[in-house]
């Protein structure tokens, strides 16, 4: 991918994790708020597959943004991605941290990503971190494969450099990401060399941020429908939903985002519970019930009945366990609802329940907590869990880990409400679609 010299100016924001939500989210906000004044840019790292870095380097960057609401599509071409490499391009991931111009880190990682445990802190046990670890250690330049390591080794770089200060921002759906993105690049950074803990300390700021678009995966289809109203065939194009949010705790040299629709906050903790919860735990159930009863997409599940009630029976759980005023929980739950029943929208079930133990211990089990500590219903909330041991085959140890962190009595109340609802899922079938390892988002 050339380098276009119109494009050399400015500041950097580097990305790991380019994928179709970076390039609907952050990449849309990062154009809408970039000035000829105050220009930025991105140089994006993918994160497992080098495949978006190829279809990026192909397209010079730019793609177009299929915004898909219930009465049509719009098309957007954004070019705010300047570079784009594999992320198992570990010279160039060094380079591009330790840039002088480079002000921002952004991640897109997923949860799993992160590699941490259920205290939050880095898996030292996982067999990829234990590689990465000695192969940053070696001083070779081998390709690092996880988030943890490749952020300590590019910020080591940057530290050689004396490149100065920059923020790290975490766009992946964990409550506190920026402290649990803090916590564990801290800890691979000592493992890599004891005295680099201290330099990002005084040097890396870590900030959380609350992200949200549906953007399901690209089709051919959609590729033959931007060709039809733009006469460009672009293997790049991206699909989302019209709905967007973006909201990040002060304290960030940014682009403007905000003249773009990005909300600052000083307490993030509500809206991350907000979002987590009543969307996120939304989709989590969706998920597994629908695909135990044999649907595929997000609008076809909700459009069942029994389906139905049951998220609504969820959100009236979830919404109890959130500190937001209720007029904005029912909002946002009225905003949901909509943009679950949006009919193109084609987002896949088997997509959202990728990961389902990392995200259900974020998304339903405090809701589920809740509700057992309040004595409110519990059914529904243990209804995603036990869905998702059925359809996943998820064993009683895996139930555990997810428990863990609560009292005895609240975990023993919160075992026996999702043995229930297994005994009412014991007549569905787990064998109608794909399990979750078939599909990679």
């Amino acid at each position: 991918m050339t380098e276009r010299p119109d494009r050399h100016r400015g500041s950097t924001i580097v990305h790991l994790g380019v994928g179709a939500f970076h390039r609907a989210h952050q990449a849309w906000y990062t154009q809408h708020a970039s000035t000829s004044e105050d220009p930025w840019s991105i140089v994006a790292f993918t994160g497992r597959s080098p495949e978006q870095a190829r279809l990026l380097q192909a397209s010079g960057g730019g793609y177009t943004l299929i915004t898909r609401g219930p009465d049509g599509d719009g098309f957007e071409r954004i070019d705010s991605i300047r570079f784009a490499h594999d992320g198992a391009d570990r010279p160039a991931w060094e380079r591009a941290v330790a840039a002088p111009d480079t002000r921002l880190i952004t991640l897109t990682v997923t949860e799993a990503g992160y590699r941490a445990d259920a205290h939050g802190n880095l898996d030292l046990t996982d067999a990829a971190v234990a590689a990465d670890l000695r192969a940053a250690r070696s001083g070779a330049d081998a390709a690092l494969a996880t988030a943890p390591v490749r952020l300590a080794a590019g910020l080591a770089a940057r530290r050689s450099a004396d490149a100065g200060p920059l923020t790290v921002i975490s766009c992946d759906n964990l409550p506190g990401n920026g402290a649990i993105t803090r916590a564990v690049v801290l800890q691979a950074a000592a493992e890599v060399d004891p005295a680099l803990p201290a330099w990002i300390d005084a040097n890396v700021g870590f900030r959380s941020s609350m992200v949200d678009r549906i953007t399901p995966r690209t089709v051919p289809a959609d590729i033959d429908a931007v060709e039809r109203a733009t006469g460009v065939r672009d293997e790049a194009a991206v699909v989302t939903e019209p709905f967007s949010e973006w909201i990040i705790e002060r304290g960030v040299t940014s682009p403007d985002w905000e003249r773009a629709g990005v909300r600052l906050t000083d307490d993030l903790a509500p809206y991350e519970e907000r979002k987590l919860r009543i969307l996120n735990g939304a989709h989590s159930l969706l998920a597994y019930r629908g695909l135990l009863a044999g649907h595929e997409h997000v609008a076809d599940a909700f459009a069942d009945p029994a389906v139905r009630e049951q998220v609504e029976e969820y959100w009236a759980s979830a919404a109890e366990s959130c500190s937001l005023p209720r007029h904005e929980l029912d909002e946002a739950v009225d905003a949901t609802r909509g943009r679950f029943a949006n009919p193109r929208i084609r987002h896949a079930l088997a997509q959202i329940a990728l990961d389902g133990e990392i995200k259900l211990r974020h998304r339903v089990v405090p809701v589920l907590a809740h509700a057992v500590r309040s004595g409110g219903s519990a059914s529904a909330p243990a209804s995603a869990i036990a869905a998702w041991m059925r359809w996943s085959g998820a064993s009683g140890h895996a139930l555990d880990r997810l428990l863990i962190g609560h009292d005895a009595d609240v975990a023993a109340a919160m075992r026996a409400a999702i043995e229930r609802e297994i005994r009412r899922l014991g007549e569905m079938s787990a064998g109608a679609v794909p399990r979750a390892g078939a599909v990679r988002s």
